[in-house]
């Protein structure tokens, strides 16, 4: 299971899948207080198993990719599991299998070194002072990963945003004058309201 965030909600209908990044160390298993959530034998770090999982959110909370998802409904927790199903028997997990760009990929490093000769794979995060190694890789341009063998995740909050604003035109009405097709607007208190 995975989800999608928007990239550029307000420019763009463009979506970003978030995949669990099934961390070699899993803090979302490692603040449950039921043991719910396991790690297995090859790396998957699994969703919550039923019977034990409390819905607490303390993994929603721990998981320095915001990847778990907490259903209150259900009362638990669910997030990508690698289609452990589909993996732990040598088929690509769906969302690898269906992507047409293969922006998500499954297999080696040496296939994906050759599919993309200018990147490099990394597996590591940094989070201030903590680092993150994960079993999923993501591509960096091959001269950055060089200089820097892993990805500075919380460099990007000292960027100021772009400084944008949204003007909303207030539509006239449509009545015309007969004589020289002026048209006159409607009262509105908001007219000038900027956002």
């Amino acid at each position: 299971m995975i989800h999608l965030e928007y990239v550029e909600r307000s420019r763009s209908t463009q979506t970003v899948p978030v995949v669990c990044m099934h961390c070699e160390q899993p803090t979302c298993a490692e603040v449950c207080p039921a043991d719910a959530i396991k790690r297995t034998g090859d790396g998957v770090v699994q969703s919550a198993r039923k019977p034990r999982c409390i819905a607490c959110g303390n993994c929603v909370m721990a998981c320095p990719f915001g990847v778990p998802e907490l259903y209150e409904d259900r009362q638990i927790m669910m997030k990508c599991d690698m289609c452990y199903d589909r993996s732990s028997v040598g088929k690509k997990p769906m969302c690898a299998t269906v992507c047409p760009s293969q922006a998500l990929f499954f297999g080696t490093r040496e296939q994906i070194e050759q599919l993309r000769p200018q990147s490099t794979p990394v597996n590591r995060f940094q989070f201030g002072a903590q680092v993150v190694s994960t079993r999923v890789f993501m591509m960096a341009p091959r001269a950055l990963a060089a200089q820097q063998p892993y990805v500075d995740v919380t460099a990007a909050m000292d960027e100021r945003p772009r400084e944008r604003s949204v003007t909303l035109r207030v539509v006239a009405s449509q009545t015309t004058a007969a004589a020289d097709n002026t048209v006159d607007a409607v009262d509105d208190p908001f007219a000038d309201v900027a956002i």
